[in-house]
């Protein structure tokens, strides 16, 4: 009777602890799920993203969170700085990406993440093996996974996750599951890359690089609302090739080409890199001046107009060319908030046109301000 006590107990025990067990395994099973379907919708948004800015964004915005990290970076090969220069020109916002990283060479990434077909690094957070993928680490960072970012063995860049937890990530755990990560931002960061590359073309002006009318027109409208809510000036250029037509006639269109290239490098020297230089056609430019008023656009206009009639222009068959431009400015003051932006953006271009004008009448070579 003692016995068969003793073996019901045992019996109940071992219940106990299967039950237990289970419940632990369904709750770990659960916790699983939970993560795999918050995975899935952060899959979801990313392929879904519209935009380079957006799809960084939701990185640095969502991974955290859903997996429990205290800081993600994101570091991106951009051998010329191709990547930077067309976004920040697309308008992406860098100052709210800050863990956005660019980097020049792959090897900058670490020497392991640029040998061929690269995998994950997972470990101890070293500052100074680290600093590149983590130039501000949150205090107490424990340990890192440095995750490479392929497309067709093209190494675009790294995710680089970090944890103040020290067993986080270590060099025994298995890396299926951040390598699906990584491969899944590469597929979407090299399409948003490709998109906007492809919407920066169709902005541009194919012979001398500069923007053309299109994407002048909806700049100056942006430019105009966002200075109506945060009051600073806007200022405009209307520059133009004197006798451009005889230079045509004279020396050949190629030579033409020449000079159309040669101006826009000549006014872009003389810009910062918030102002916008676009090409209206034939041999007119227009320039969008960024918190400037009259007099200090008249100034950069003096330099642009200095800077292509000093010094003559050497062309590909060895000619010396002399050239010259009228640039006729205008400043937004009122910014007739009753009016619509479109209406008041076509004025400004229409008043420094005006000035261009007089510049001409005037007799070329010069600045009409007004």
């Amino acid at each position: 009777m003692h016995e068969g006590g003793a073996g019901v107990r045992e019996l109940k025990a071992e219940n106990e602890a299967l039950r237990g067990q289970l419940a632990s395994l369904i709750e770990q099973a659960e916790n699983n799920y939970a993560i795999m379907m918050r995975h899935q919708a952060f899959d979801l948004e990313i392929v879904g993203a519209a935009g380079f800015q957006e799809l960084v964004a939701t990185i640095f915005r969502q991974l955290p969170v859903i997996s429990d990290l205290d800081v993600v970076t994101l570091s991106l090969v951009d051998a010329g700085a191709d990547i930077y220069t067309v976004m920040h020109k697309l308008g992406v916002d860098f100052e709210a990406l800050p863990n956005l990283l660019f980097h020049e060479h792959a090897g900058a990434l670490g020497h392991d993440l640029a040998q061929d077909a690269p995998k994950p690094l997972l470990g101890p957070h070293d500052p100074a093996l680290h600093r590149m993928a983590f130039p501000q680490p949150p205090a107490g960072l424990a340990s890192v996974a440095l995750v490479p970012l392929l497309r067709n063995k093209r190494l675009l860049g790294s995710l680089n996750l970090g944890s103040r937890d020290p067993a986080r990530f270590t060099p025994l755990l298995g890396t299926d599951f951040v390598e699906h990560m990584g491969s899944i931002i590469a597929i979407c960061l090299e399409n948003v890359i490709s998109n906007e590359m492809l919407k920066y073309i169709g902005l541009t002006d194919a012979l001398t690089g500069v923007y053309n009318r299109r994407y002048m027109d909806r700049r100056l409208v942006e430019e105009i609302g966002r200075a109506r809510r945060q009051t600073y000036r806007v200022s405009c250029m209307y520059i133009d090739i004197d006798h451009f037509k005889q230079v045509n006639d004279v020396h050949g269109h190629g030579a033409g080409d020449e000079v159309l290239r040669e101006v826009a490098a000549r006014i872009k020297a003389e810009l910062r890199m918030s102002d916008a230089l676009g090409r209206f056609g034939g041999e007119e430019f227009v320039v969008l001046l960024i918190d400037a008023d009259l007099d200090s656009a008249s100034l950069v206009a003096g330099r642009i107009r200095a800077g292509v009639a000093d010094q003559p222009f050497l062309l590909a068959d060895g000619t010396m060319l002399s050239v010259s431009v009228s640039i006729g400015v205008a400043t937004l003051d009122d910014f007739e908030r009753d009016h619509a932006i479109e209406g008041v953006a076509q004025q400004l271009v229409a008043q420094a046109d005006q000035a261009l004008y007089e510049a001409k009448e005037s007799g070329r070579n010069r600045v009409v301000a007004r």
